[in-house]
């Protein structure tokens, strides 16, 4: 990459990094100033920025967490895990919050023995992007199957879910950084999930792709090397 581009990628990522930024922000200020007036419920006030604030260091730690994957400080690579256990553990730890957002959780293993070549970290950080993309976004009374087969030598880790999906010409888009379609806009989130996926995946030799449209849901397959 010539270092005239590199500028340009790197001014246009932190112009994002600021807008992204800066809602949170406003929205905690104006808290702040609600919990000076008269007869403030103080207790709610402060649930409210609690949450903002989180969002907020959530945001931080994607926008570091790519950062180091892109300079490559992070070794994506190294060695191989087994599937199944992390993949398991991921969906059991968000049984609960799914269940809250009306979303049924399924989990299809074809195969307990597949080892995919990321280490257990990079593993554990797909599976619960995945995850976390469906529960804030599929929608209410939807389902999300994660599934894991073998297939022509490689491994295919699949979301899959039925829910609200979203408009055709917003898919090629959805691993772009702090790319959100008109219904993610309504919901929190940092936008860069998809985007450590792709990277994560890619750096492994992998591929990604996604499928959706309205009302017929959202998929994201996953092809790795054995």
């Amino acid at each position: 990459m010539e270092r005239s581009e590199y500028e340009e990628l790197r001014a246009g990522f932190t112009a994002a990094v600021s807008h992204e930024l800066r809602t949170p922000l406003a929205r905690l200020l104006t808290l702040l100033e609600s919990a000076e007036l008269p007869g403030a419920d103080l207790q709610k006030l402060l649930r409210q920025a609690r949450a903002e604030v989180e969002e907020m260091t959530e945001l931080v730690d994607d926008i570091l967490f790519l950062s180091e994957l892109e300079r490559e400080r992070e070794v994506v690579s190294l060695g191989e895990t087994e599937a199944a256990p992390v993949l398991r553990a991921a969906v059991d730890e968000r049984l609960e919050r799914a269940e809250l957002a009306g979303l049924t959780l399924e989990l299809r293993i074809e195969d307990e023995g597949l080892l995919v070549p990321l280490r257990r970290r990079m593993l554990r950080t797909v599976v619960e992007n995945l995850l976390e993309n469906a529960i804030r976004y599929a929608g209410e009374g939807a389902t999300c199957v994660i599934s894991l087969r073998g297939e022509d030598g490689r491994v295919i880790l699949e979301a899959s879910d039925d829910g609200a999906g979203i408009p055709e010409q917003d898919v090629p888009r959805l691993f772009e950084r702090f790319f959100r379609s008109d219904r993610a806009r309504t919901t929190r989130g940092s936008g860069l999930g998809l985007s450590i996926v792709k990277h994560v995946v890619e750096a492994a030799g992998g591929s990604v792709e996604a499928r959706g449209a309205p009302g017929r849901g959202l998929d994201v397959r996953l092809n790795l090397p054995l």
